[in-house]
């Protein structure tokens, strides 16, 4: 494989790698980054004593990558060991002390001074320790990892160590370890642990619930209850001790106190609606005794109904919409999952909307918090999928049955957990904890508006019930329940793969029908290529081609099938990884493949013959 750098990653300061605050809906003004050059070592001693750390790895990015520096994958067996001497600034410890971590891939231990602070298991979600009572005048922070990939039922994405066998260039390098932002903040004695927000669309307000943690705050009461309080009116309840302030361009415009771990709902006058068009936010500031925190919202609504035609379609708030937009695996050839900095990250968003797409399909990763923070602020739907876990996939049966027969697939149920490979019951339940997880850390983003928690059947099981977890976790959006086959017939959409021409559409009595994957037209283009294997579902020799190719295919299979009832498309994909290359930029984004005149112009007819078809 070739080392690519995009132009991010080709001179990276290691002193200032990923500085940016990571948790931009609940933010604190304590901030301590931990991010840099850490001691590390890899090998088959899981003992937790002195290591020979000969090695320096740049956090947050994995060993397996360029720019960690160590360029090594870790094996099943095997032990990433990491060491990071450290002193907080003066001044900086105010009651507790927390220490947080964004993703650490796939199993770990950490320890702070010698003591062991906690595991955690699942290598796409955050997880903190409270380290008040063992922190020094000088730290030393260790973390233990082990990483089997798909020799685990854990969550993995594309991450695949044997990458053989049919349709194995749909997988790519695997990654381990610490890939997300190390930070530590200062807390009050009595803080504000998370804030949940949701916006009443319908009713002009926004639902908020304060949770709240430290040495006196006793148990949740019922999740039910709610404290209702007018538009700029304080509910009088002095037993309520969290306070609300709704901020409008640095404009209070309404205000409420709120009991911790209850639902407080306000009202707002002549709100405006957050869209992909005008995504519009709100600034909440919410204290609690001495603690404050900065959360932000959009207000906006998704929903299905029936367009006048009596079809089934997709609405943002209350208006028929068409979800148009990319598979983005978000990865990088110099560091894999976690973009090379914050400005990277922006660009593959930006250059998107600026091709007139609306939807990013996050495609089998939970991405970093400032993704969707981008999203939100620049205006971009997203479907958010749950990384596949489970077992070793036998893909002449995900693949082969879906592609001899859509109908067949679709009638076979996904409750033989030995065809799905979903034999280990504490897979599943380590399934259900992270998407759970997800669930509770991605809730607040308004630039989410569906949840996909299958693809392609990798891993797939009892997806119906799932699908009622996942309901009673969010009741706000969408439920894509099995993405592209193996359908069990629930969630809001009915969901089609497609990368054969002659796609025609029929409309669903109950499900609103999206082509959720479709196009991965490959063009290499000379220099920019990682891999001498080359895939894709049909090849062009140059832009040109490629863009008449594009346009073939958007003309002839999706703008007729508009009427019959498509309501979303998402097209393969962002950008070229590895073997593939289909994207619609290469896989250092240096090129755009496409003509993005050409792109944009058959997005804008796309939403004009939508438009047509609906009233």
């Amino acid at each position: 494989m070739k080392q690519l750098f995009s132009r991010w990653g080709r001179e990276p300061d290691r002193e200032q790698v990923w500085q940016e605050y990571p948790r931009p809906n609940l933010v604190r003004d304590s901030y301590f980054n931990l991010n840099g050059e850490w001691d590390c070592c890899i090998n088959c001693y899981a003992d937790v004593e002195t290591h020979e750390y000969r090695k320096k790895i740049l956090v947050p990015f994995s060993p397996e990558t360029a720019l960690s520096g160590v360029k090594e994958i870790l094996q099943p067996g095997m032990y990433l060991h990491y060491r990071k001497v450290f002193s907080l600034p003066e001044g900086f410890r105010r009651s507790r002390v927390l220490l947080h971590f964004g993703a650490v891939d796939q199993e770990c231990e950490v320890f702070l001074n010698g003591t062991f602070l906690g595991a955690h298991k699942g290598g796409y979600l955050p997880f903190s320790f409270d380290v008040t009572d063992s922190l020094a005048e000088e730290n030393i922070l260790t973390v233990h990892v082990t990483d089997d990939t798909e020799q685990s039922p854990h969550a993995r994405g594309k991450q695949k160590l044997s990458k053989k066998g049919i349709l194995s260039s749909l997988f790519y390098t695997p990654q381990s370890g610490i890939w997300q932002t190390v930070w530590m903040e200062s807390v009050e004695e009595e803080y504000i642990d998370w804030v949940k927000i949701t916006p009443l669309y319908d009713e002009g307000a926004v639902k908020i619930r304060v949770k709240t943690a430290g040495s006196k705050t006793g148990p949740a009461e019922d999740e039910d209850r709610e404290s209702r309080v007018g538009s700029g009116g304080i509910e009088a309840d002095h037993s309520l001790s969290a306070q609300i302030a709704i901020m409008d361009n640095g404009t209070m415009i309404a205000q409420a106190q709120a009991q911790p771990d209850k639902d407080c709902v306000i009202a707002l006058s002549h709100f405006r609606s957050w869209s992909p068009e005008e995504p519009y936010l709100y600034d909440v500031r919410i204290s609690y005794g001495k603690d404050e925190v900065a959360s932000y919202f959009g207000m906006r609504k998704i929903s299905t109904d029936r367009d006048e035609n009596g079809i089934l379609r997709f609405f943002l708030n209350n208006k028929p919409y068409f979800f148009n937009g990319l598979l983005d695996q978000g990865y990088w050839p110099e560091s894999l999952m976690t973009p090379p900095c914050d400005e990277a990250l922006v660009y593959d968003i930006r250059k998107q909307k600026e091709m007139g797409y609306n939807t990013i399909r996050k495609h089998v990763k939970v991405e970093l918090p400032r993704f969707y923070y981008h999203c939100d602020r620049i205006g971009m739907i997203v479907w958010q999928d749950m990384p596949n876990g489970g077992g070793a996939y036998n893909m002449a049966f995900v693949a082969g049955i879906a592609n001899f027969s859509d109908s067949i697939a679709r009638e076979m149920s996904d409750s033989s957990y030995r065809r799905f490979k979903r034999e280990d019951r504490e897979g599943r339940r380590q399934y259900c904890r992270d998407l759970t997880g997800m669930v509770k850390h991605l809730y607040n983003y308004p630039c989410i508006a569906a949840w996909v928690p299958f693809n392609e059947g990798w891993g797939q099981f009892d997806a119906g019930w799932v699908t009622k977890k996942l309901r009673g976790l969010d009741k706000s959006r969408l439920i894509n329940q099995a993405c592209g086959w193996f359908d069990q017939k629930g969630g809001d959409i009915y969901s089609i793969h497609n990368y054969r021409r002659g796609l025609t559409v029929s409309p669903q009595k109950d499900r609103v029908v999206a082509l959720t994957e479709y196009g991965g037209y490959a063009y290499p283009v000379k220099g920019h290529i990682a891999s001498r294997k080359k895939f894709g579902y049909r090849h062009y020799s140059s832009k040109t081609e490629l863009t008449d190719g594009y346009r073939r295919l958007i003309e002839e299979e999706i703008f007729p099938n508009v009427a019959r009832g498509l309501s979303a498309a998402i097209y393969t994909q962002v950008s070229d990884i590895e073997t593939e290359i289909n994207g619609v930029m290469t896989y250092d984004r240096e090129v755009d493949k496409l003509h993005l005149d050409t792109v944009k112009e058959l997005n804008q007819k796309l939403y004009r013959i939508f438009e047509e078809n609906v009233r």
